[in-house]
């Protein structure tokens, strides 16, 4: 599956759709209050400190900054697919990869860990961001992260950033007007990064959203209920697609 991440690029209609997230973003959020759907249509973030983790202990954390490896920061969907990642990412390159994944868990604290662990161990030449789909609760604060994620890593170091695709479904429970406000903010934080990648050249994106908009079947194949990957097939896709950016990033 070993697929040119150089080919997955925005559709027309992604880029229409994007390019006019920001000017429609105002009225979304007045008719969102209007609904009591949260600020953004998406609803509002849970309460996420008391879910699931996985987090590296400090002896994994030291190796693998000594043998130059990975640092991980990620959400729900990096809790479930990280150690299938590292076995991937192993079996590739032959990097280990040391995580801080948090279910639930919005960009902002991800970002703090980050800041933690860089003054605490210091940081390896690659950090892995698979954060943000719970940013489509509060799209407009994503980008400040993004460029405070940059300044932390610095310029010396790449930051692989997984972007987003979120629409949950109404098998779910969740209305068509959830979904669609899904839709609308999983690109309002990809455009973020996209846009981030200008201001900083050692950003690099894995287009995750691009890859499942390909093919008219990749959503329903390889995400359960509009969010999650599928096992195995949508966390063996979103995963060979991040151990091709991480490769990448070592030999660049």
């Amino acid at each position: 599956m070993r697929k040119r991440l150089s080919g997955l690029r925005p559709s027309r209609r992604q880029i229409f759709l994007a390019g006019t997230v920001a000017a429609v973003s105002t009225v979304a959020a007045a008719e969102a209050a209007a609904a009591g759907t949260g600020p953004y249509g998406s609803g509002d973030l849970g309460s996420w400190q008391t879910l699931t983790k996985a987090e590296s202990g400090e002896a994994i954390i030291r190796n693998v900054l000594a043998k130059d490896g990975v640092f991980m920061f990620g959400d729900s969907i990096a809790v479930q697919d990280g150690k299938s990642l590292a076995i991937r990412l192993a079996g590739r390159t032959g990097d280990a990869l040391a995580v801080h994944n948090w279910s639930g868990r919005p960009t902002v604290p991800a970002v703090d860990a980050l800041q933690k662990w860089a003054e605490i161990y210091g940081l390896p030449r690659r950090i892995l961001m698979a954060t943000g789909t719970y940013d489509i609760f509060n799209p407009p604060i994503f980008a400040a992260q993004v460029d405070r994620t940059m300044s932390i890593a610095g310029p010396d170091r790449v930051v692989i950033w997984v972007n987003v695709h979120i629409a949950r479904t109404t098998s779910d429970g969740k209305p068509a007007a959830t979904q669609l406000a899904d839709q609308r903010n999983s690109v309002w934080v990809n455009l973020q990064l996209a846009d981030a990648q200008k201001r900083h050249p050692n950003l690099r994106i894995v287009r995750w959203a691009e890859y499942l908009a390909a093919k008219p079947d990749r959503v329903r194949l390889y995400l359960r209920g509009g969010l999650y990957t599928s096992v195995p097939a949508g966390q063996d896709s979103r995963n060979e697609l991040t151990v091709q950016a991480l490769a990448a990033a070592k030999t660049a």
